[in-house]
């Protein structure tokens, strides 16, 4: 699990392929923040730009992890496949402070970014988020971009998807890879867990018992 507050940007400096097929995933490279990797154990898991994955090396000295993705993740995601900065989270632990909301590090979908600009002191963050999800967003509601815990302040939906309005502060962007979104920028979006449920509760059949799985 993970609270959408980034802790480091990152870079994926490497990326190789696992196989020549279009069925095999591949091998990132990440540098991290210097330190960053101090307190992290092989097979614990760091979120990529929202993406929870696996430290499956660690190189303390040259601040560099590994982690494998599968071509399914691929797929589902946005800005894992190539050189780039990407932000970073290690998992929550149970003493820390929940500062942003729960995430688990799944992405949902993929959205796309329509307008980003600074207005006054803070940046205008505008992204079509796909059909399927416009029903978990919602206005003051939360959503994960990118793996950054944020609040929706506008919805609009159209044919194409949801249209939502995000205002970051000065501090956001400097502090995360945010800032090098443009127009036409493809992000990961998680909606807030709780949502999950309340769809779930409101379309759950109630004449249909519980199973129990021993």
């Amino acid at each position: 699990m993970f609270t959408g507050i980034i802790t480091g940007v990152g870079r994926i400096v490497a990326v190789h392929d696992l196989g020549s097929s279009s069925s095999h995933g591949k091998r990132l490279t990440i540098e991290a923040p210097a330190g960053y990797l101090d307190d992290v154990g092989l097979g614990d898991s760091i979120a990529l730009n929202g993406a929870c994955m696996t430290a499956t090396t660690l190189d303390t000295g040259q601040h560099r992890f590994t982690i494998d993705i599968s071509a399914e993740s691929l797929d589902k995601t946005a800005g894992l496949d190539a050189v780039g900065a990407v932000n970073l989270e290690k998992a929550l632990r149970a003493h820390d402070r929940l500062g942003g909301h729960i995430v688990s590090g799944h992405v949902d979908g993929i959205g796309s970014v329509t307008q980003f600009e600074q207005v006054g002191e803070s940046w205008l963050l505008e992204i079509l988020a796909p059909p399927s999800l416009a029903k978990y967003l919602a206005y003051k509601g939360s959503i994960t971009v990118n793996g950054v815990s944020l609040t929706v302040n506008q919805i609009n939906d159209t044919a194409d998807g949801c249209q939502m309005r995000i205002n970051l502060i000065p501090h956001t962007v400097e502090n995360t890879a945010l800032g090098q979104l443009r127009a036409g920028s493809n992000v990961n979006l998680e909606i807030d867990l709780i949502a999950r449920y309340v769809e779930r509760m409101l379309h759950a059949d109630p004449q249909q018992p519980l199973k129990t799985v021993l």
